[in-house]
Protein backbone atom coordinates (compact mmCIF):
# COMPACT_ATOMS: atom_id res chain seq x y z
CA UNK A 1 0.00 0.00 0.00
CA UNK A 2 1.34 3.44 -0.94
CA UNK A 3 1.23 5.51 2.26
CA UNK A 4 1.88 8.74 0.37
CA UNK A 5 -1.08 8.10 -1.97
CA UNK A 6 -3.33 7.34 1.00
CA UNK A 7 -2.23 10.54 2.70
CA UNK A 8 -2.95 12.51 -0.49
CA UNK A 9 -6.39 10.90 -0.76
CA UNK A 10 -7.17 11.86 2.83
CA UNK A 11 -6.06 15.43 2.18
CA UNK A 12 -8.23 15.56 -0.95
CA UNK A 13 -11.23 14.47 1.12
CA UNK A 14 -10.51 17.14 3.74
CA UNK A 15 -10.07 19.87 1.12
CA UNK A 16 -13.37 18.94 -0.53
CA UNK A 17 -15.15 19.02 2.83
CA UNK A 18 -13.61 22.35 3.83
CA UNK A 19 -14.19 24.09 0.48
CA UNK A 20 -17.50 22.84 -0.96
CA UNK A 21 -17.74 25.87 -3.26
CA UNK A 22 -14.93 24.43 -5.37
CA UNK A 23 -14.47 21.23 -7.34
CA UNK A 24 -11.10 19.97 -6.09
CA UNK A 25 -9.02 17.38 -7.88
CA UNK A 26 -5.49 16.35 -8.86
CA UNK A 27 -4.12 16.91 -12.33
CA UNK A 28 -2.48 14.02 -14.16
CA UNK A 29 1.06 14.51 -15.45
CA UNK A 30 2.35 13.40 -18.83
CA UNK A 31 3.77 10.23 -17.22
CA UNK A 32 0.44 9.25 -15.64
CA UNK A 33 1.38 10.27 -12.11
CA UNK A 34 -0.55 12.80 -10.07
CA UNK A 35 0.51 16.42 -10.52
CA UNK A 36 -0.79 19.74 -9.25
CA UNK A 37 -3.72 20.29 -6.91
CA UNK A 38 -6.57 22.10 -8.68
CA UNK A 39 -9.73 23.86 -7.48
CA UNK A 40 -12.39 25.03 -9.91
CA UNK A 41 -14.90 27.57 -8.60
CA UNK A 42 -18.51 26.36 -8.50
CA UNK A 43 -20.00 28.92 -6.14
CA UNK A 44 -19.12 32.61 -6.61
CA UNK A 45 -19.50 33.11 -2.86
CA UNK A 46 -16.43 30.89 -2.35
CA UNK A 47 -13.89 32.83 -4.37
CA UNK A 48 -12.99 35.15 -7.22
CA UNK A 49 -10.62 33.27 -9.52
CA UNK A 50 -12.29 30.58 -11.65
CA UNK A 51 -9.39 28.14 -11.23
CA UNK A 52 -6.67 27.90 -8.59
CA UNK A 53 -3.66 25.61 -9.16
CA UNK A 54 -0.95 24.85 -6.61
CA UNK A 55 1.85 22.32 -6.31
CA UNK A 56 0.89 21.01 -2.87
CA UNK A 57 -2.27 20.43 -0.88
CA UNK A 58 -1.06 22.87 1.78
CA UNK A 59 -0.50 25.59 -0.82
CA UNK A 60 -3.93 24.95 -2.34
CA UNK A 61 -5.56 25.17 1.09
CA UNK A 62 -3.84 28.52 1.75
CA UNK A 63 -4.84 29.82 -1.69
CA UNK A 64 -8.47 28.79 -1.10
CA UNK A 65 -8.51 30.64 2.23
CA UNK A 66 -7.28 33.67 0.31
CA UNK A 67 -10.02 33.16 -2.28
CA UNK A 68 -12.62 32.96 0.48
CA UNK A 69 -11.30 36.23 1.96
CA UNK A 70 -11.43 37.94 -1.45
CA UNK A 71 -15.04 36.88 -1.93
CA UNK A 72 -15.88 38.05 1.58
CA UNK A 73 -14.39 41.51 0.90
CA UNK A 74 -16.56 41.77 -2.20
CA UNK A 75 -19.61 40.96 -0.10
CA UNK A 76 -20.11 37.56 -1.72
CA UNK A 77 -19.58 35.40 1.38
Amino acid sequence: MDIHANSDNQELIRLRADFPGHRIWRSIRYDGRYGDWVATLRDPKAGIDPTVIQGTAKDLRNALYTERAKASKKGLW
